[in-house]
């Protein structure tokens, strides 16, 4: 005969609540004894009254076991049903995971093994359908989960950072810039822009605030250093850069086709300054840093947008469509 010890009972009670039961599926006390025999053999010893005082002392000490008992006479049915994230959530937190290109195909199969083991098993099973996304743009870099952990240490702390960066040349290999030398920064925050995270930090050298793809850093390292606070509103910053390029912030007016008016709030909220022209066309003003990553965003509009002020951006607009109309003469 196997007896098991009163803690051991109560955490292996614990497990089957939270691994076999939710609101459709349920455990009687007989089930329950069942699944126990079934872990440490036939022949170990429990008592349902022991049971029963495990199962009040969970719910005295606010784990939720829900007690199912429709009429006198039947068998109660006991299970555990209120979790920290609801089937949706969870659901929402795998599609994250899935359609984010920095995390690696391994890493993306273990993060949704682990999210799937926040529910049950049966309603895990509910979560095997995850959107569906190219496998091949995912990030083949091993570096980026022990970055990350690391550029949220040094931000919190307003530790100077140092890392290596790169790009992949014509040849898909990857290459370091600066021929291999270190990048010292002030690390201001960590942004998810067009499915990669992004490094905002102050570059010493070049005296200016610039944007790092962290899939793309190798070998970073908190430094003892440290820097005082300084304000600095992640939100308002990037909503004023366009495909995560930096530059100077100055006003700028754009006329839009009225069929642009959704992506324009989705970019910059229902608050933006707009006002209409015509019946065919509105004025946006808002603040912008002034980039190629602005100056791509405007023409990907095509014949719907165009630049009002500054005359420089205009100027270098139309600069980039003679090229373009150059190049397919050519």
């Amino acid at each position: 005969m196997i007896r098991i010890d009163n803690k051991e009972r109560l955490l292996r009670l614990m497990t089957i609540f939270t691994q076999e039961t939710d609101e459709d599926h349920e455990l009687s006390l007989d089930e329950i004894i069942l699944r126990f025999k079934q872990i440490y053999g036939p022949d170990v010893k429990l008592n349902k009254n022991s049971l029963k005082d495990d199962i009040n002392h969970l719910i005295n000490h606010s784990f939720d076991v829900t007690i199912n008992q429709e009429k006198d006479g039947l068998p109660k049915y006991y299970s555990h049903q209120y979790r920290l994230f609801e089937l949706h959530e969870l659901r929402m937190l795998i599609d994250a995971v899935v359609s984010a290109k920095f995390i690696t195909k391994q890493e993306t199969r273990q993060l949704i093994d682990k999210i799937r083991k926040l529910t049950s098993a049966h309603q895990g099973k509910k979560l095997q359908n995850e959107i569906q996304v190219d496998s091949s743009i995912k990030s083949e870099s091993p570096f980026i989960r022990l970055a990350i952990h690391d550029l949220h240490q040094a931000i919190s702390e307003r530790r100077i950072i140092e890392f290596q960066y790169g790009r992949y040349d014509i040849d898909k290999k990857f290459n370091l810039s600066h021929e291999g030398s270190l990048y010292k920064v002030k690390p201001y925050a960590l942004t998810w822009a067009n499915d990669f995270y992004y490094l905002i930090a102050y570059y010493y050298d070049a005296g200016e605030i610039r944007h790092y793809r962290v899939d793309r850093l190798r070998n970073v390292e908190v430094m003892n250093e440290s820097f005082p606070y300084e304000a600095f509103d992640v939100s308002k910053y990037v909503q004023s850069t366009f495909h995560m390029f930096a530059g100077d912030e100055e006003w700028i007016k754009i006329k839009l086709h009225n069929q642009l008016i959704n992506v324009i709030i989705d970019k910059f909220g229902k608050n933006v300054d707009i006002k209409k022209q015509d019946e065919d066309h509105f004025i946006l003003s808002t603040k912008a840093r002034i980039s190629g990553g602005l100056v791509n965003w405007i023409l990907s509009f095509g014949s719907k947008a165009k630049v009002i002020s500054p005359v420089s951006l205009s100027e270098t607009v139309k600069q980039e469509i003679a090229n373009m109309n150059k190049l397919y003469q050519s």
